[in-house]
């Protein structure tokens, strides 16, 4: 007799729906947020504290040009890519308020007018490359604070093959943003 191999039969894997529940009722330790990156649960920690002041200093300017009717914030809340098969906690958001209507944790990414995303040395490939791909098709500007640069950038019009325009200024400098702000960022604070 021949032994043959035997292959063994794995589980399909779980789909976004089944993975965004799990989210959803996972017991986060405080501190900690939990994303739907590439198809897996990431929990990874919040911004580190010196991050805060830049992050308070961009969503100032955010909100006092944030289109009627919408939001400017850092809470943890997570927005949803269903067709991506992704779930994000950005790390600053501009959302209309209706977003926040209704049950449930997490948010309709379509409700997304601005991501900014603060990069550190563990999330720096996701922000740039991965968030980059899912947001550009989908949210009019997101912005990526490369704290390891020391430079902001601007990505704007997006499109199924994602963004369309790009800018890049130093920290120090100003940076404009398109509409719906149609301002221009200082990064003097940063």
């Amino acid at each position: 007799m021949i032994e043959r191999a035997t292959p063994i039969e794995q589980a399909a894997p779980p789909t976004f729906e089944a993975l965004l529940r799990t989210v959803e009722e996972m017991n986060t330790p405080d501190g900690f947020k939990a994303e739907l990156i590439r198809g897996k649960i990431i929990v990874s920690p919040w911004s580190m504290r010196r991050y805060y002041l830049p992050m308070r200093a961009l969503r100032e300017q955010l909100g006092a040009h944030a289109p009627k009717g919408q939001v400017a914030d850092i809470g943890p809340f997570l927005f949803q890519f269903p067709e991506a098969g992704r779930a994000y906690g950005p790390d600053l958001y501009v959302v209309d308020e209706t977003a926040f209507e209704g049950e449930g944790r997490h948010l309709d990414a379509a409700a997304l007018s601005l991501v900014a995303e603060f990069t550190s040395v563990s999330t720096k490939d996701v922000d740039w490359h991965e968030k980059l791909d899912v947001y550009g098709q989908l949210v009019p500007v997101y912005l990526v604070v490369d704290m390891q640069a020391s430079e902001i950038t601007c990505f704007s019009d997006p499109s199924p093959h994602g963004y369309r325009s790009r800018r890049t200024a130093p920290f120090g400098t100003s940076l404009p943003v398109p509409a719906p702000f149609d301002f221009d960022i200082d990064s003097s604070g940063f």
